[in-house]
């Protein structure tokens, strides 16, 4: 008889499992003390797989010593790229019973399905949304934008779209600095790239006439407009689009009105004036979100709301023979996930938002994220006194865009900011990326992180003034070269 699997000495993995448990929370407990940090080349070549077994006490003592410190550097306080979550404490406990549970939550009845019906729906009454939506935990808003965009698809053409295609030229409108997630769904629905409109925009959000003007052009060359995406919180700039307007214009034009809120949708738990960014997002007919970016969860989790559940069944439903439910075994409870998304197989993603709010609470999340603003209004105004250095754009949010030495040429701006950004990375000083804006290449912090305080911001645009006078001084080539 073949052996099982488990360990052989239980009493052994016990004392293995807790010897990395205390890593795992010596890591988090000393957060600030390990920065991002280049993988060693002899380390990824020990990652290399032979197949061959080592046992569960040599694993461990791996994962310590190669896999522990060499993450994306993202609990670290300083790490400001990307709009990157950052992680909780409570994710550990949350994560070691959903892997010792193992879980299917596409469907059947059991507990994990119960725990994401919650957080489901607290998140829709957080959000503002009817006690007739419904909603589906994803991997994140990218996801959660294809399952939003394909039951608008629905809605305009019919039951028949599933069966037989696009049979009419749609086409969508967003914001030009509207997430890529959107142009991959409208790409992924077959509707094409080309068929999504970008419309100007300004610190204040889309150009609602423009907005107009584009859906009635389509419509006179006969074209379908079916839905149009509103931003809140911009990947670049933190912008928000006025929602309640938007809601406005889309039921006018007989659009679905799609949210992307991966990040900005977490104003809602926020102080004032912060949380009046996200006002009208109640009025969206569908909502994508991440929990692993303000709210901070362990990677990866995010969630897509429908205003009207009929709406998110008819678009993805299709059970076959095998799946069928019975009654109150554990084949029964209905409803089950696999039929609001593309996904059978679903982790108990839900588990760590579940343990999260349990754990912090509403308020207490609430307050970190009006924290993370408070941090970025501080950068911004640190920034407008420290000459050579400018903002280059408001800081609305959570985001702060600025050049590190504005008194030097455009291409010469862009330059010393990439330079300064990966030069802060590999000494691990701090993490900014870098955006666009005004033909420079700007750094960029997008604070989302629960352990960044007021001396971090201070201690970072410290460096950032120091490196940038070493580098202008030392005659650094702050011009591209061919």
């Amino acid at each position: 008889m073949t052996k099982t699997l488990d360990p052989q000495d239980w009493t052994a993995f016990r004392a293995t499992a807790h010897d990395l448990l205390d890593a795992c929370i010596d890591r988090l407990e000393t957060a600030a003390e390990h920065p991002w940090q280049p993988v060693p080349d002899a380390v990824k070549t020990g990652y290399a797989l032979t197949g061959d077994a080592h046992g569960e006490a040599a694993t461990a003592a791996r994962l310590i010593s190669e896999i522990l410190p060499y993450g994306t550097g993202n609990t670290h306080p300083r790490f400001w790229g990307w709009v990157h979550g950052t992680g909780l404490a409570s994710g550990l406990l949350s994560e070691m019973v959903a892997a010792t549970v193992n879980a299917n939550c596409g469907g059947r009845n059991h507990g994990m399905v119960h725990v994401e019906r919650e957080v489901i729906d607290w998140t829709r009454r957080i959000m503002g949304f009817p006690e007739t939506a419904s909603g589906v935990l994803v991997t994140g808003t990218s996801q959660a934008t294809v399952i939003a965009l394909a039951a608008a698809r629905h809605r305009a053409l019919g039951p028949e779209v599933r069966h037989k295609g696009l049979q009419h030229r749609l086409t969508a409108y967003a914001g030009e600095g509207v997430h890529n997630a959107t142009r991959k769904a409208i790409e992924l629905l077959g509707i094409g790239a080309d068929n999504l409109r970008r419309i100007p925009e300004t610190d204040s959000g889309m150009d609602l006439d423009a907005l107009r003007t584009a859906v009635e052009s389509d419509r006179a060359e006969g074209a379908r407009p079916f839905a149009v995406v509103g931003t809140a919180g911009s990947v670049d700039f933190g912008r928000f689009d006025d929602l309640d307007r938007l809601a406005d214009v889309a039921r006018a034009e007989g659009l679905w009105l799609h949210v992307d809120g991966a990040f900005g949708a977490w104003t809602r738990l926020a102080d004032a004036p912060w949380r009046a960014l996200s006002d009208g997002i109640d009025r969206a007919d569908s909502l994508a979100l991440d929990f692993h970016k303000w709210m901070y969860v362990p990677y990866d989790c995010g969630l897509c709301l429908i205003r009207e559940e009929p709406e998110h069944y008819a678009a993805f439903a299709a059970r076959p023979a095998y799946l069928a439910g019975h009654g109150e075994g554990l084949a029964g409870g209905d409803p089950w996930f696999c039929d609001y998304g593309t996904d059978l197989s679903r982790g108990p993603r839900a588990l760590k938002v579940w343990t999260a709010i349990e754990t912090y609470g509403a308020a207490g999340l609430g307050a970190a994220i009006s924290d993370n603003c408070r941090a970025a209004a501080h950068m911004g105004a640190r920034i407008a006194e420290a000459s050579p250095m400018a903002l280059i754009a408001p800081v609305i949010s959570n985001l702060c865009v600025f050049t590190a030495d504005a008194t030097l040429p455009p291409e010469a701006q862009s330059t010393l900011n990439r330079q300064l950004s990966e030069a802060l990375q590999l000494d691990g000083t701090a993490v900014f990326s870098t955006t666009e804006a005004e033909g420079i290449t700007c750094l960029r912090a997008a604070i989302a992180n629960h352990r960044t305080t007021l001396a971090d911001v201070d201690a970072a645009l410290a460096a950032v003034a120091d490196k940038a006078r070493e580098m202008t001084t030392a005659g650094l080539p702050l011009h591209q070269t061919d």
